[in-house]
């Protein structure tokens, strides 16, 4: 079951009238106060979350549903008509598994929804023991992060992205690599995504996010050096 919360009826019905008509089963929410009551009698599997609403707004909405423990975990994609880039990361920082900015196109927002319902339809701990690099450790038994000896929360495309960096140091990983083996979609128009993610990822990592090494005109890594 797919819940989306947005307060334009035209997108409201066009998007449910597509998720429907493609086997994903969805319900629409105009106003907050309609969703959290349907929250509380069903948890979905995922949430289109819209960010300008009235009543409260999305990234609002999001904050309390990462910090209640029945949705900490419910995967997101904020729907925006902002598209800066501090909107974006903004969103990230908050909880958002993912963001598409309006307008979009019905095929793209499929796609996105799909590749993350079958990313956490299928979570699997990578391994039992400790994967490190410089000051920067994740433990995926516990799916922690700790940088300097201090956990870090990230989301989940986030965490996915260090891991399969620090799996694989000094391997350098092109945008589309990037997009196809994290969001499991191949859309070139949006390798942006990754350019943002990536410096989220930074800043919240501090100084060891300078670990993570940008090789112009080709894509990113973890240098082996850092160990």
């Amino acid at each position: 079951m797919i819940y989306m919360l947005e307060d334009d009826s035209g997108i409201r019905d066009f998007v449910l009238y597509a998720l429907n008509n493609s086997g994903l089963e969805a319900v629409g929410f105009e106003i907050p106060s309609e969703f959290y009551a349907a929250l509380s009698e069903k948890i979905p599997d995922l949430l289109l979350l819209d960010v300008m609403l009235p009543e409260e707004d999305g990234i609002s909405i999001l904050k309390r549903l990462r910090a209640t423990s029945a949705t900490q975990k419910l995967p997101i994609i904020l729907l925006t008509a902002k598209g800066t880039e501090f909107d974006k990361v903004l969103g990230l920082d908050s909880g958002a598994d993912d963001y598409i900015s309006k307008p979009f196109g019905t095929m793209e927002l499929l796609s996105r929804i799909k590749a993350l319902l079958r990313r956490t339809a299928n979570v699997t701990t990578i391994s039992e023991n400790m994967i490190s690099a410089g000051g920067l450790v994740i433990k995926p038994d516990k799916h922690e992060v700790m940088a300097q000896g201090k956990k870090i929360p990230l989301t989940l495309k986030e965490y996915d992205v260090l891991c399969l960096f620090m799996k694989n140091k000094g391997k350098v990983f092109t945008r589309d690599e990037l997009l196809n083996r994290i969001w499991g979609y191949e859309f070139t128009g949006e390798s942006r995504t990754v350019d943002v993610h990536i410096r989220s990822l930074r800043s919240k990592l501090g100084e060891c996010g300078e670990l993570i090494e940008t090789i112009r005109g080709v894509g990113y890594r973890i240098g082996e050096k850092n160990d």
